[in-house]
C-alpha cells in the first residue's frame, strides 16, 4: 500500500514539475532583482570574472572581487565603478589556500556583510598531455578549480542557510561533463566542481532551503586568455564562445534562477548522444567536432603561467 501511495505522489510531482518546466520554456521566469545583493566573484581580475562583475555593477549589486592578481582585480574594480557600481570591494586572495580563503572571508563579513550571491569562477588550465603535466600543476588544478569551492561554500553558505536566502553559482565547463584530450587535470577538476555543486543542490533541497538557489554553468571554450591558442574545427557548428555572450547568458541564468546552463545549446544534444552511442562512435563524433585537435596549439594566458611559476618557486 505504501508503495502505491509513494508512486502516486511521485508521478503527481513528476507531472506537475514537467508542466512547470514546459511552461517556463514558453514564458520565461520573472527575473529577480539583485539591487543591494552582495555578489562575490572569484577570479574577478580578468576574462569572464571581470565581465560578470561589470554586468552585476550595472544591476545595482554590491561587488566583492577576489583574485590572486591584485593589479587585474583593481582594474576590474575601476571598470565596475565606471558602470555605475556604488560599492566595490577588491581583495587579493589565493583561492587554492584554505587558510587564506577563510581569512579573507572573515574580512569580507566584517567590512561588507554576508555574501548573498557567490560565484566560483576562478580557474586554471595546464593544457598539456598527462605525462607532460607537472605534478604541482595537477594539484593546483584541483585546488583552484574544485577544492576551493568547498572553502568558499563553508565560509558563506551558513549565513545563506540561516537567512534562507542566497545563490550559489559554479562555473564548471563542458570539460566537466565530457573528457577532452590534453585537459586531463582540468577536465577531472571541473567534473569534481560539477559533482560538488550538484550534490549541494540536492542537499539544500533535502534541507528544504528552497530559497538558497544553485546555478551550474558548463560552457565550451571561451575566447579568453585562459584558452589562448585553442581552435575549433567547425566554427559554424561549435564556435569558440565570445566572452560577452557567455557573461550575459550566465547573468540571465542567475536572474532566472536556472539550475543547469550548458553553452552552446547544441552540446545538450551531444551529451545525450554520448550516453547512448558506442565509445567508437563517440570518438568519431569528437574527431568530427575537432575535440581531438582543439588543444594542439594551446598557449594559455602568459600572465597566468608566470603566476604559476612564481607560486611554484614559493613552494620549493
Amino acid at each position: 500500500m505504501d508503495m502505491i501511495v509513494d508512486a502516486s505522489i511521485f508521478l503527481g510531482k513528476f507531472l506537475y514539475y514537467f508542466l512547470e518546466s514546459f511552461a517556463y520554456k514558453i514564458i520565461p521566469k520573472r527575473k529577480k532583482n539583485v539591487t543591494g545583493e552582495i555578489v562575490l566573484i572569484t577570479g574577478a581580475g580578468s576574462g569572464l570574472g571581470r565581465l560578470l562583475a561589470i554586468h552585476f555593477a550595472s544591476l545595482g549589486a554590491i561587488l566583492v572581487l577576489w583574485d590572486i592578481n591584485q593589479e587585474g582585480n583593481m582594474e576590474t574594480c575601476r571598470l565596475a565603478k565606471e558602470k555605475g557600481a556604488v560599492k566595490v570591494f577588491a581583495y587579493t586572495c589565493d583561492c587554492s589556500n584554505r587558510q587564506e580563503v577563510y581569512r579573507v572571508a572573515d574580512q569580507v563579513r566584517k567590512e561588507v556583510g554576508d555574501v548573498t550571491i557567490l560565484i566560483n569562477n576562478a580557474g586554471v588550465v595546464t593544457g598539456k598531455l598527462l605525462l607532460d603535466t607537472p605534478d604541482h600543476m595537477v594539484e593546483r588544478s584541483f585546488l583552484v578549480n574544485a577544492i576551493s569551492h568547498f572553502w568558499t561554500y563553508k565560509a558563506f553558505l551558513p549565513a545563506m542557510i540561516k537567512a534562507n536566502h542566497g545563490h550559489l553559482v559554479c562555473i564548471s565547463s563542458i570539460a566537466g561533463l565530457a573528457g577532452i584530450s590534453r585537459l586531463s587535470d582540468y577536465s577531472a577538476s571541473k567534473f569534481a566542481a560539477f559533482g560538488f555543486a550538484e550534490s549541494l543542490f540536492i542537499e539544500l533541497s533535502m534541507l528544504k532551503k528552497s530559497e538558497v538557489k544553485t546555478t551550474i554553468v558548463c560552457p565550451y571554450f571561451i575566447k579568453t586568455g585562459m584558452f589562448e591558442g585553442c581552435t575549433t574545427k567547425h566554427p559554424f557548428l561549435l564556435p569558440l564562445l565570445e566572452q560577452e555572450y557567455v557573461a550575459k547568458t550566465i547573468v540571465n541564468a542567475i536572474l532566472e534562477e536556472q539550475v543547469y546552463v550548458i553553452i552552446p545549446k547544441l552540446l545538450y544534444f551531444a551529451l545525450i548522444l554520448k550516453q547512448i552511442i558506442s565509445p567508437k562512435m563517440m570518438i568519431a563524433l569528437g574527431e568530427y567536432l575537432g575535440v581531438d585537435t582543439c588543444m594542439d596549439f594551446f598557449k594559455g594566458r602568459e600572465q597566468a603561467n608566470e603566476l604559476q611559476t612564481e607560486i611554484q618557486r614559493k613552494h620549493q
